[in-house]
C-alpha cells in the first residue's frame, strides 16, 4: 500500500474518508450512486465495470460481481468480458457496453461515426451519458485504489 494507514484504521474508510474527507466523501457517494441507480441491465453494467476492471487491474474489482436482487453475472462472464470481441455470451448491448469501456479507457479519441452510429443503434442518449458516467467512476476509483495499492486490502465497509 503507498499511503500509512494508521493501525487499526480500515484503509478504505481512511483513504476515501478521512485523508481528503470532502473529496472523498463526494466520491463515494459518486461511486455509490452509480450501483444504487443505474438504469442499465445487469449484463451490459456488468461488461462495462469488468472491462475497465480489466484494464484497470484492481484486484477488488476484478473480484466483485454487482448483485441485483440476488441476480449476478454467470461465473463465466469474466472471460467472456475478456473475449468480448468473438465471444457467442453477449447481446449487441452487452458487447457494445464492453467495447465502449474498453476504448474510453485505452483509445477516447478513436470513438469514431462508426462505433456512435452501432452505439446510438443500441443505446438511448440517457443510456450513453448513464454508461459513460459509471465507465468514468470505475476507471478513475479502481485506478486510484489500484496505484494507491488499496484493491489488495479492499473491503466495502460494512454500514
Amino acid at each position: 500500500m503507498r499511503i500509512d494507514v494508521p493501525e487499526g484504521r480500515h484503509p478504505i474508510e481512511y483513504v476515501w474518508g478521512e485523508i481528503v474527507p470532502e473529496i472523498g466523501t463526494a466520491a463515494a457517494n459518486f461511486s455509490l450512486s452509480v450501483y444504487a441507480h443505474t438504469t442499465l441491465g445487469l449484463r451490459e453494467f456488468e461488461a462495462a465495470r469488468l472491462r475497465i476492471a480489466q484494464v484497470n487491474g484492481c484486484l477488488f474489482c476484478l473480484d466483485w460481481r454487482t448483485d441485483r436482487g440476488g441476480e449476478k453475472v454467470e461465473e463465466s462472464f469474466p472471460e467472456a468480458v475478456t473475449q468480448w470481441r468473438t465471444t457467442d455470451a453477449f447481446d449487441d448491448r452487452t458487447r457494445l457496453a464492453a467495447e465502449y469501456a474498453e476504448r474510453y479507457a485505452l483509445d477516447h479519441h478513436g470513438l469514431d461515426e462508426d462505433f456512435w452510429t452501432r452505439m446510438t443503434a443500441h443505446y438511448s442518449q440517457p443510456e450513453i451519458v448513464e454508461l459513460t458516467m459509471s465507465i468514468g467512476s470505475w476507471l478513475s476509483f479502481g485506478r486510484l485504489n489500484r496505484v494507491l495499492g488499496l484493491d489488495a486490502v479492499c473491503v466495502l465497509p460494512t454500514q
